[in-house]
């Protein structure tokens, strides 16, 4: 299973929120550069990039430090945050990135990301599902619609996506360890490959998530764990890898 340290990008700076919220803020690194390179000295394989200036205004902000990151570090990085049309796709692929992260468009607008696979590549196309109580939640957290993850999966899989990246938005930030059951859920009925995010707080959230992984859970997003470290990087590596 794959770990991915994750980068919050807000006003040139390396953050973390509280369940989405703006004005639960905590800045881990006014360099998110060196962030992104001490996280791949470290090990990482991946890098997950969110530009929250972006996923709050709808458009990316942040691509010039997303395009200094994929520059400095030998490792691919995804990014999302509000990436909702084919341009701003198109815009963040030519800055480096390896693939993009689609969220609110694929509740929107399905019809783009099928498009938007058919353009750049499924493999370069993720969506992320955003869920609070089973519901999907939109535009960076801050609307919970009347849609039910699951049916949105569904829709997703059939506009020709691989892979989600799916959050319990009441976990993310809170450490109290990841939805396991929703995860269990979404991995057996989405037929899509998951990468979790949300709420991991020690090693043996790795490991559980990790026992997921016959069921398509490919991955484990890692923030707020890492940088109050509750779990270094190297050891989440290895609990990931079943060593």
């Amino acid at each position: 299973m794959l770990i991915f340290p994750a980068i919050d990008l807000r006003g040139g700076r390396c953050v973390r929120l509280v369940q989405g919220r703006a004005e639960a803020e905590t800045v881990y690194g006014a360099d998110p550069v060196a962030v992104a390179r001490r996280w791949a000295s470290k090990g990482a394989r991946w890098l997950h990039l969110v530009d929250l200036d972006g996923a709050f205004a709808g458009a990316s902000q942040q691509l010039e430090i997303v395009k200094e990151i994929a520059a400095a570090v030998d490792i691919p990085v995804q990014l999302g945050g509000g990436l909702r049309t084919l341009a701003n796709i198109e815009s963040a692929l030519g800055a480096g990135v390896a693939r993009v992260v689609l969220g609110t468009i694929a509740v929107t607008e399905p019809g783009l990301v099928r498009e938007a696979c058919g353009t750049f590549g499924s493999s370069r196309i993720l969506v992320g599902l955003d869920a609070r109580g089973g519901m999907v939640a939109v535009k960076g957290w801050q609307d919970v619609t009347s849609r039910r993850a699951l049916d949105v999966a569904a829709e997703i899989r059939e506009s020709g996506v691989e892979r989600l990246v799916f959050t319990d938005t009441a976990r993310d930030g809170m450490l109290t360890g990841p939805n396991f059951a929703a995860i269990r859920e979404m991995a057996e009925q989405s037929g899509l490959l998951l990468i979790a995010s949300g709420g991991v707080s020690c090693l043996d959230d790795v490991a559980r998530l990790r026992a997921l992984e016959p069921l398509g859970v490919e991955g484990a997003i890692l923030g707020k764990a890492l940088y109050e470290g509750r779990v270094q990087l190297e050891d989440a590596l290895i609990a990931a890898a079943g060593v």
